[in-house]
């Protein structure tokens, strides 16, 4: 087999509300039954029409594995699109409204059953139970994609979240009903006001107690090893999450300290990311999902900090990014400058 790789970001939002829509194809690139073709995420409605015609384009037509992170629909939304015009062998997503019955007495509401437990988590993620039912109509394998899943003899696989974490977020998301033993957080849009601070490669202020929702924290993490190097993707997964699969991967002595490939975490956030994750996966290369017009996607201290550990640092921003290896240059396509280190970041 020859070892060619391509991973391409496509641009989502126009506005300053990011969402990932990516796809990467590894394997033959000479012999179309000799590479394999794998979508992560949609994006919007409109980002999943443009992942469509680009994988026509550039990769074929025919999809061996479609990946949902979690059920947000800046990332659930386009997949549908992806299932509906392409032919796709697999699907992997988490389906919350069939775990009812193992976190039903987490719930303050006794009237609550098991399964209007799960009608209401299917209303309130309907893009993501919109992609199941199109997959179980078009006769589609569906797997959940908990830690020790694989894929193509473990070429792919997934480090996080493992069940057990997974049913322990469920509670939590902000449309599931109210718990009996903890307050939901709430995660606003609302515009904070931006106050800068000084850094240096020397000086850091990535904190370690950033937050994010539940349902980011619950993100599959995927894994991707091929001719010899590392690629990791993260959806919108924070700390928590990020942890958990770096505890996994340990525990299963599979080695992400120094990979070639990161997605960085939800757009670049700095609440997705901190010193202690980035220290134990070090990467050469940083990609960020981020909207046109976002000004905190990514965030210049999560630039600096992954800068400051040795990655060239690229994002999106209202553009097709890809990544390749052992494959020429595409037409029309010309080498990305990655963002600079920033003195002033926002503190």
């Amino acid at each position: 087999m020859s070892n060619h790789l391509e991973i391409d970001f496509l641009p989502v939002g126009n506005g300053e509300k990011s969402g990932d829509a990516i796809a990467f194809r590894y394997g033959d690139f000479s012999d179309k039954q000799k590479q394999y073709i794998v979508v992560i995420d949609g994006g919007t409605i409109e980002s999943g029409k443009a992942l469509v015609e680009h994988i026509k384009e550039f990769y074929g037509s025919y999809v061996d594995l479609a990946i949902l992170t979690h059920p947000d629909g800046d990332h659930s939304s386009g997949l549908r699109e992806v299932l509906n015009e392409l032919k796709v062998g697999e699907l992997w997503l988490h389906k919350p409204w069939e775990h009812s019955k193992e976190i039903l007495d987490l719930f303050i509401d006794g009237r609550i059953t098991s399964n209007s437990l799960s009608e209401r988590l299917k209303d309130a993620y309907n893009f993501a139970h919109e992609v199941e039912q199109i997959a179980i109509k078009k006769d589609i394998t569906i797997k959940e994609p908990f830690a020790g899943l694989s894929f193509n003899n473990g070429i792919i696989k997934v480090l996080g979240p493992t069940e057990s974490f997974y049913e322990s977020l469920i509670p939590e998301f902000t449309k599931s009903p109210e718990q009996k033993t903890q307050l939901q957080k709430a995660f606003s849009g609302l515009k904070e006001a931006v106050n800068w601070v000084f850094e240096s490669m020397d000086i850091e202020t990535l904190s370690e107690d950033g937050e994010t929702s539940a349902e980011n924290n619950s993100s599959c993490i995927t894994l991707l090893e091929f001719d010899n190097a590392k690629y990791l993707f993260t959806g919108d997964s924070g700390i928590q999450g990020m942890q958990n699969a770096i505890d996994y991967a340990k525990s299963k002595k599979i080695d992400i300290s120094n990979i070639r490939f990161l997605q960085v975490p939800h757009h670049g956030s700095h609440r997705n990311v901190s010193p202690t994750i980035l220290n134990q996966i070090k990467c050469t290369t940083a990609f960020v999902s981020s909207a046109k017009d976002a000004p905190k996607h990514p965030s210049k201290k999560v630039v600096n900090a992954l800068i400051r550990r040795g990655a060239n640092v690229h994002a999106t921003n209202g553009n097709v990014k890809c990544h390749h290896k052992n494959c020429p240059s595409r037409q029309g396509y010309s080498s990305a400058t990655p963002l600079p280190f920033y003195e002033q970041v926002e503190e």
